[in-house]
């Protein structure tokens, strides 16, 4: 059950994803950060497997290994590369992966890219993926226009959760909401309605 979106405003994009870790019927953790900073100015959020999106790191790598800083588009071009050879040479646990790469380029500004399982690769102004994708795009549909303003941004996230926590079967509790501007990619607030207590002493 799980929910990644997000959305490109005036100078900036964002990204919110669900905090859950589960397996079957169960809940191992409810504060896993499903969103990855790749560099300074770029996020990652992904949904599928924990292990598979550990595997998306491998963009990070190609840039240490290089010296060379991608730009977005070739950061989504790369990724999408990575998962289709993965894809087709039949590597284990890519069949259920979503991806949304969300960037600031100081020449192209904000922008977010699409990357479904079997590796399409869409550019896109607003988007969802995984089962609260249901509820938060019908949302965004409504909602949503060029040029939102942080405040507008946050105030039609907020109407997102909301939708999913009050019509999915099974929603996640909570979510973290990353952005990306000029400044930098950074965390901007976590919505919760549930405290993860995994660390926490039993009586």
């Amino acid at each position: 059950m799980e929910c990644v979106f997000g959305l490109v405003g005036d100078g900036f994009a964002l990204v919110v994803a669900d905090t859950s870790a589960v397996h079957s019927i169960l809940v191992h953790k409810s504060n896993e950060d499903k969103i990855m900073v790749l560099d300074s100015h770029k996020l990652l959020g992904a949904s599928g497997e924990s292990g598979d999106r550990i595997y998306t790191k491998n963009v990070a790598l190609y840039q240490f290994r290089n010296g060379i800083p991608l730009t977005t588009a070739a950061a989504a071009n790369f990724t999408r590369g990575e998962l289709a050879t993965a894809l087709r040479k039949g590597f284990p646990g890519v069949s259920d992966f979503d991806l949304g790469c969300f960037c600031y380029d100081k020449e192209t500004g904000p922008s977010l890219y699409y990357i479904d399982y079997i590796a399409t690769l869409h550019k896109i102004d607003k988007g969802a993926f995984g089962y609260g994708s249901y509820f938060s795009l019908s949302m965004m549909d409504r909602h949503y226009h060029s040029g939102m303003t942080v405040e507008e941004a946050i105030d039609l996230v907020d109407k997102c959760i909301i939708e999913i926590r009050s019509r999915l079967v099974v929603a996640p509790p909570n979510f973290v909401i990353k952005i990306v501007d000029k400044d930098g990619a950074r965390e901007y607030a976590w919505r919760e309605s549930v405290k993860d207590t995994s660390g926490a002493p039993t009586a």
